[in-house]
C-alpha cells in the first residue's frame, strides 16, 4: 500500500473551448506518499485548473489522475473520501457556527464520533472559544484555521492547499507552517501546495513543479533550483521562470564568473 503514490498526473489536459488554447497542457508528474511539493506558478498558468481536476471538480478534456491508488474518472469518491483541500477563497457558511460548519463536514465524510474528532480539532487548532461563534464574524487568522480543521476532519492522507496562509500576520502564518509541517511528520500525510509565498515554499516543500501557461517548464528540489538559476532566493528564480529571464540570469551570472 505505502509503495501506490499518492499521486500520479499522466498527460493531463485541460481545454475550457475546444479552439482555446489548453488552460492545463499535458502535465505529467508522480507525487509520492509522505511528501510535501509545490505548485507554483504566475496567474493563468493553470494551478487552480489543476487543482480542480485532482479535486473531481473538473473533469480534463484528456488525461488520467490517480489519487492513493484510486482511478479519479472512474472511483473518484473512494478516492475523496481520504482526502481534503483547504483555500482562504473558499468561504464557509457565515451564518452557521464554527461548530456547526464542523459537524456539516463530519457528516459528508462521515467521520464517526464526530463531536470528539471537533473537539480534538479546536484543541489543537486553538478554536474552542471560537466554536459558538459565526463564521461570518471571525478574522482573516481565524478563518484560516477554521478552514484547516475543516480540511483535517477526515484524518486525509492526501491534502491539497491553496494559498493556505493568504492575508495572514507573519506570526499566524508561521504558526500554520509549523502546524503542517507537525502534521505530515505525524501522519505521513502527502500535501501538495500551491502558493506565492516562496519562503513558505522553501520551508515547506521538498519538490517543486513550476507551472507556466500549462505546463511545467521546471522542477526540483528548492536547492536544485537555486542552484540551477545560480539565485540566493526562490523569488528570483520564480521570476527568472515567469518573466522568462533564465538566459539573462545565466549571462548575468557568467560575467560575473569572469570578473572574478
Amino acid at each position: 500500500m505505502t509503495n501506490i503514490p499518492a499521486l500520479r498526473v499522466e498527460r493531463l489536459v485541460k481545454r475550457y473551448r475546444p479552439d482555446a488554447p489548453p488552460a492545463v497542457d499535458g502535465l505529467d508528474f508522480t507525487m509520492p506518499r509522505g511528501a510535501t511539493w509545490g505548485l507554483l506558478g504566475g496567474n493563468g498558468a493553470g494551478k487552480t485548473t489543476t487543482i480542480a481536476m485532482l479535486l473531481g471538480l473538473m473533469v480534463p478534456t484528456s488525461g488520467r489522475i490517480t489519487a492513493l491508488g484510486h482511478d479519479m474518472a472512474k472511483d473518484r469518491f473512494a478516492a475523496l473520501a481520504r482526502m481534503n483541500f483547504s483555500s482562504p477563497y473558499v468561504a464557509l457558511p457565515h451564518r452557521l457556527t464554527v461548530a456547526e460548519n464542523l459537524r456539516v463536514y463530519c457528516h459528508l465524510y462521515g467521520v464517526p464520533q464526530a463531536r470528539r474528532r471537533i473537539a480534538e480539532l479546536a484543541e489543537q487548532l486553538d478554536l474552542t472559544a471560537l466554536l459558538q461563534r459565526p463564521a461570518g464574524e471571525l478574522s482573516a487568522g481565524q478563518k484560516t484555521r477554521v478552514a484547516l480543521a475543516k480540511a483535517l476532519v477526515n484524518r486525509p492522507e492526501l491534502l491539497l492547499l491553496d494559498e493556505p496562509t493568504a492575508s495572514l500576520d507573519p506570526d499566524t502564518g508561521d504558526w500554520v507552517r509549523s502546524w503542517l509541517e507537525r502534521y505530515r511528520a505525524e501522519t505521513g500525510c502527502a500535501i501538495l501546495l500551491a502558493s506565492h509565498n516562496m519562503a513558505e515554499v522553501e520551508r515547506l516543500c521538498g519538490h517543486v513543479m513550476m507551472l507556466k501557461t500549462g505546463r511545467v517548464v521546471d522542477q526540483g528540489s528548492p536547492a536544485e533550483l537555486l542552484a540551477r538559476y545560480r539565485r540566493d532566493d526562490l523569488e528570483d528564480v520564480f521570476l527568472d521562470i515567469v518573466r522568462d529571464r533564465r538566459a539573462a540570469a545565466e549571462a548575468h551570472a557568467t560575467g560575473q564568473q569572469e570578473e572574478i
